[in-house]
């Protein structure tokens, strides 16, 4: 079976945001966020959403299960390793999705076949033949990845590819898994597997390429002008180390070039960009770069004055496509105090988002305390506060109530009070650095767990003096062990778990609490989990 679509300028978009993206450091995303992220990316268009590594840990399990049940367009894939256990676990975990399809891969560059998996070629083509077939009786749609193989040699990869077609993959990926590549490599590499590889034109070529040298969107466009015809990408170029290849960038490069590519071109909805970027970026705590093509916030700015009278004058003397094309345009919606609960409705349904119920009474309720602080309401402010409502993570500590003082003649003191898994409200006082330093102590202390800040950041969700402050933390457990109370020989003491949290509020430094109490309930969440998970054997 090919899975190679009818239109041969069609490149399909394979968003592994979820996957690969969620393995960048400090990101952890619970099962109710990844859903309302692969429910965006469906609005988005993207051919295919990698939902997640099931074998991982039992929440990434659910959240791809979910995600599969719930979410309807795309193809819904998840990732496994070349053995019988991930395969099973993975289809258990992609089975009921409309358009399954389960990943597999295994190395063929000497360095991974020798360190990583301290094995031998005739091996892996063993382990490749086996993992293809055992997916393949399972699930019609198969992918299979020859991982670094960039740095492998192109006859034996060839072999292990002509391997995986004989057992039925529809989709082979040629990753550039550790960035090494520059486009005229990675092109020349997918043309001689053409040449000697005789099935391949029968199947969907992919590519996967990782941006350590800044290559990544590069090397993909290499790649489609190779003849591949599906590119791996995430929202805002997340991943492991420098990320991947950036979806937005790969997407617009493919739209406002398509007359100069033969045509080239993709299914998403570019005007689902801007949202797709923010929303990413506020649920991982990582931020757009301000200059980041396409979605940053200075990619349709101009200061110059000769590029100002240029734009003042015609917009495409300094501007190569339309802001509204990716969703930047300037909502006309403003909502005020005086705003009703319908009219929030049609604003929130406007912005894709269909509450309703007691989710509309919160929504309506958190618009209403916000509405009574700013002058005005606008789009981008209520999708930062229905995301930030809606919020559906576990949360092992909530935050009650908090005093700071602050001077400049003494240090700034801190005291909260925060409500524990078991219900029961404790207070800790501490004295900080600064107000922001003085509540995460303070927090720390009223709930006895060593968590230790590793990134702290306030951005304003609008460029108004009176704009909603959305702060992103990232904190690590010191003794993840004694956070989830647990003498699981599995968890050891010591051992470095981290958890995000981002929140929004008009007083940044109730943002800050927040954020921290959400982060610290996100890293004993997963300390929990790690600590109750038998450890997968690599």
């Amino acid at each position: 079976m090919s899975t190679a679509t009818p239109d041969a300028q069609r490149v399909q978009i394979f968003d592994t945001t979820l996957r690969d993206g969620e393995q960048s450091p400090g990101i952890s995303l619970n099962a109710g966020e990844k859903l309302e992220i692969a429910h965006q990316l469906a609005r988005l268009g993207v051919d295919v959403i990698e939902a997640g590594f099931p074998i991982a840990s039992p929440g990434d399990f659910a959240a791809v299960q979910a995600i599969a049940r719930q979410v309807h367009g795309p193809v819904i894939c998840g990732l496994a390793r070349a053995n019988a256990g991930d395969i099973e676990r993975c289809h258990e975990a992609i089975k009921d999705a409309e358009r399954p399809r389960i990943h597999t891969f295994c190395s063929t560059s000497d360095i991974h076949i020798e360190h990583q998996l301290r094995s031998t070629r005739e091996d892996v083509k063993g382990l490749v033949r086996a993992s293809v077939a055992q997916a393949k009786s399972l699930c019609a749609d198969v992918e299979f990845s020859p991982m670094d193989a960039t740095r492998a040699d192109v006859e034996f990869t060839a072999e292990v590819l002509q391997i995986a077609l004989d057992e039925g993959a529809t989709v082979i990926n040629v990753p550039d898994t550790v960035g090494y590549a520059m486009p005229q490599e990675y092109a020349a590499f997918l043309t001689r597997l053409y040449e000697l590889v005789g099935d391949l034109r029968g199947a969907t070529l992919s590519t996967h390429c990782h941006d350590d040298l800044g290559l990544a969107v590069a090397n993909s466009f290499a790649g489609v002008q190779a003849g591949a015809r599906q590119v791996e990408c995430a929202i805002n170029g997340i991943g492991e180390r420098a990320g991947n290849a950036s979806l937005e960038e790969i997407v617009m490069l493919l739209h406002v070039r398509a007359a100069h590519t033969g045509g080239l071109h993709t299914g998403v909805e570019t005007t689902e960009l801007a949202r797709s970027s923010r929303l990413v970026s506020r649920l991982t705590g990582y931020v757009i770069q301000p200059n980041k093509a396409i979605v940053g916030r200075n990619a349709f700015a101009h200061e110059s004055g000769i590029h100002q009278d240029g734009v003042l004058k015609d917009r495409s003397t300094f501007e190569i496509m339309d802001a509204r094309t990716v969703g930047l345009e300037v909502n006309a919606l403003v909502l005020g105090k005086h705003s009703g609960r319908a009219a929030l409705k049609v604003a929130l349904e406007d912005l894709g988002y269909a509450v309703d119920g007691q989710a509309l009474n919160a929504a309506f309720k958190r618009f209403k305390e916000v509405a009574d602080r700013k002058k005005t309401v606008t789009a981008m402010d209520l999708e930062a506060l229905v995301t930030d409502e809606l919020r559906t993570e576990a949360k092992a500590w909530e935050l009650e109530w908090f005093d700071v003082e602050a001077s400049t003649r003494r240090p700034p003191h801190a005291t909260v009070a925060v409500k524990g898994p078991d219900g029961a409200v404790t207070q800790g006082s501490f004295t900080g650095d600064g107000p922001v330093d003085a509540i995460f102590k303070a927090i720390n202390a009223a709930t006895g767990i060593d968590a230790r800040l590793r990134e702290f950041r306030v951005d304003a969700v609008t460029p108004y003096a009176d704009a909603l402050g959305e702060a992103s933390v990232v904190l690590e457990l010191g003794d993840p062990a004694a956070a989830v109370r647990t003498d699981t020989p599995g968890l050891l003491t010591g051992e470095r778990v981290s958890g995000a949290g981002q929140a929004v509020a008009t007083d940044i430094i109730e943002a800050a609490a927040t954020a921290y109490m959400r982060a610290l309930s996100s890293a004993v969440a997963k300390a929990s989990a790690l600590a109750a998970a038998p450890a997968p054997a690599w």
